[in-house]
């Protein structure tokens, strides 16, 4: 395992600006970075910045990476990646229903951890287990990573997982359906840039989305209330990957770089820039004096939640039946690394 990864945003910012002014007249390729979220989104504000720092470091200027905005809708950057239009991206599994659906393993209810050791587990799962299923054919991954533990956002009040029956909740995808169609609400799925919009006009009456949106997205400015309960909701699953023939058309020892400043150090920092997000998040939420409600173990509303998800393990195992992976050792696996990587951030 790695080390935890200590950085600033502005720093790491101001850092990346610093190395693509003194290498730009050096690089012999540009790597091109597509993103949908906004400049201050954690990805975009620590996590590219800073691989980007490592990239250029790393091939000694060689190869200068840059970040373009708003290339197409989230669900589209892995084609546009394997299609070569932009050389490296990434997006949200539960985008894609259907092709992802190994990954989703890190979403499951009971995790218990943070975004960097969840991320870290998540990585190593994936070579050890699920590489072989090839879900990622046409893409070569960087790394992966999850955000936050989801929480429950409202426009109102909500005092039980009883009362959510009916009510309008935006879900992103993967095993937030199945906790959707559990919860008995009327799913509207969207993603998290249209969510401040669709509470503010009353489209929706709530959102489950990571703490970090709540700065982010500014959705504390639109949040009634905060439902938060140890480890969340579930986690969102992430990947980060680029163009094989990109890779193919560099010098061996860029390939060899870039990919030595990839795979689980560059998780791990994923992991750790959202973690840290949520942080924020909730800090500022309660700066707009949003209603934030602290779930313990044995509240009402945490044992009704603990309820609700039991069996969801298993759905996720036979979803994947067909991908000839031991989706049991998985899963146990990836919460076990998660577990120890937590516990060796607390010591």
């Amino acid at each position: 395992m790695i080390k935890t990864i200590k950085f600033a945003t502005k720093a790491a910012a101001l850092a990346v600006g610093l190395s693509a002014s003194a290498n730009v007249l050096a690089a012999d390729t540009t790597l091109i970075v597509g993103t949908w979220l906004p400049p201050t989104a954690v990805q975009n504000a620590v996590v590219w910045p800073t691989w980007a720092k490592w990239v250029e470091e790393a091939t000694e200027g060689r190869v200068e990476v840059k970040i373009e905005y708003d290339v197409g809708h989230p669900k589209t950057y892995f084609q546009l990646v394997e299609d070569g239009v932009i050389d490296a991206g990434f997006s949200y599994h539960g985008y894609v229903p259907g092709r992802f659906k190994l990954p989703i393993a890190a979403e499951q209810p009971g995790m218990g951890v943070g975004a960097e050791a969840a991320s870290v587990a998540l990585w190593n799962v994936q070579q050890k287990y699920f590489d072989k299923a090839n879900e990622f054919e046409g893409l070569e991954l960087l790394g992966m990573f999850t955000h936050g533990p989801g929480q429950l956002m409202t426009t109102s009040p909500i005092n039980s997982i009883g009362e959510l029956k009916g009510k309008k909740i935006r879900i992103g995808g993967g095993v937030q359906a199945e906790i959707g169609e559990r919860m008995g609400i009327a799913p509207v799925a969207a993603p998290a840039t249209k969510v401040y919009e669709m509470m503010q006009q009353g489209v929706i009456d709530g959102a489950l989305l990571p703490l970090g949106e709540q700065k982010a997205q500014r959705l504390a400015e639109v949040t009634n209330t905060l439902n938060v309960i140890p480890g969340g909701m579930y986690l969102g699953t992430f990947s980060m990957f680029i163009n094989p023939d990109f890779l193919a058309d560099l010098d061996e020892k860029d390939r060899e770089a870039i990919m030595s400043v990839s795979g689980e150090k560059l998780s791990a920092l994923a992991g750790q820039a959202w973690e840290q997000a949520d942080i924020d998040g909730l800090a500022f939420a309660r700066e707009q004096g949003v209603n934030v409600v602290e779930h313990d173990e044995s509240s009402a509303f945490v044992q009704q939640f603990n309820k609700l998800a039991d069996g969801m393990d298993q759905v996720w195992i036979d979803s994947v039946s067909d991908r000839d992976v031991d989706a049991a050792a998985a899963l146990a696996e990836m919460r076990k690394i998660a577990r120890e990587y937590e516990a060796q951030k607390q010591e």
